[in-house]
């Protein structure tokens, strides 16, 4: 967690620029030892610069989001010409309608966590989008582009080239990837800063769940990965929410995929489709669309501790 110190002045100004629906975002906490404001704010889910987006007019015009910056790795947060052409706010795409509230329910779990795997031979992407059941609100995100272990760097070249080189983030990908038990571990602690885990006490989630589209990325794809990465699968990723599950038993409509699911609830595809952390955003946006019509959110699959390659499904009507 990052903090900037400002002054009192300062704060309200800078806090009556931003829209009321992102006031929630910013915390004031006082600071025993010196008597001046503190602002607190995650780094991953907004800071000066992304308040200051949210509250400049909008535009017709589209935006991607800058990877290095999801990466905690932006170097141009003052570049004007770089901020014109990227997005740095996941707000812009993740932000709730205040009328669409009404219809939420009482939840079990307090925040859903998108989970969108990308890589099938080896994972290559691990994006996460932290979802609050109570508002719909973007809390944070976790991003990171993982670097196979298993490949001679000629094949993996060739599988950058063809999987991220159409969408021309394979320079990012290159720039920042790294290790999946790496990318794991600073998880971990991401989660730990959101009381979301404990390492010490081991077990799932504390008052969350992952939420995935299929049941690929967790029943299959964290085994695989962990098996070739030489790693125990984690405790945190013995259950998971099924959205396709959920969509199936509260639309009573089938839909294969995400694509399928925003075709049929009118909204808007954004970014590039296999990108991880645009399909992420996307998820999260027909997950608030579920809230807000209603949906009670229900874990759909869980593996066995004693046997981790034995999984329940929870759901009798549910996607195969």
């Amino acid at each position: 967690m990052a903090c900037a110190r400002v002054s009192l002045s300062q704060f309200f100004l800078l806090r009556s620029s931003v829209p009321s629906c992102l006031h929630h975002s910013i915390r004031t906490i006082p600071a025993a030892s010196t008597g001046k404001l503190t602002v607190s704010a995650s780094v991953s889910a907004m800071n000066f610069s992304s308040l200051a987006e949210a509250a400049s007019p909008k535009t017709d015009r589209w935006k991607p989001m800058c990877l290095y910056y999801t990466q905690g790795k932006c170097t141009k947060m003052d570049d004007a010409s770089h901020l014109g052409k990227f997005n740095h706010n996941y707000l812009v795409d993740l932000q709730p309608d205040a009328s669409e509230l009404c219809n939420l329910r009482p939840q079990d779990i307090d925040y859903l966590l998108v989970l969108d795997l990308e890589g099938k031979v080896e994972i290559l992407e691990f994006p996460v989008v932290m979802i609050e059941t109570k508002t719909m609100d973007f809390v944070d995100s976790f991003h990171r582009f993982v670097r196979p272990t298993g490949m001679s760097e000629q094949r993996v070249g060739q599988y950058i080239d063809g999987k991220y080189g159409k969408m021309g983030v394979d320079r990012v990908w290159h720039d920042t990837a790294i290790l999946f038990k790496d990318a794991l571990e600073e998880f971990e602690k991401w989660m730990t800063g959101h009381q979301l885990w404990n390492k010490q006490a081991g077990g799932s989630l504390h008052r969350a769940a992952f939420v995935t589209c299929g049941n690929w990325d967790l029943k299959t794809k964290i085994p695989q990965q962990c098996k070739v990465s030489k790693i125990r699968t984690p405790s945190y990723f013995m259950e998971w929410i099924n959205l396709k599950d959920i969509y199936l038993n509260f639309y009573d409509r089938r839909a294969t995929g995400m694509t399928t699911m925003m075709r049929q609830l009118g909204i808007p595809l954004l970014g590039s489709h296999h990108l991880g952390i645009d399909d992420a955003k996307n998820i999260a946006r027909v997950l608030q669309r579920l809230l807000a019509d209603g949906a009670l959110l229900k874990i759909t699959a869980r593996r066995s501790f004693a046997n981790p390659s034995n999984v329940e499904f929870l759901f009798k009507n549910r996607i195969v």
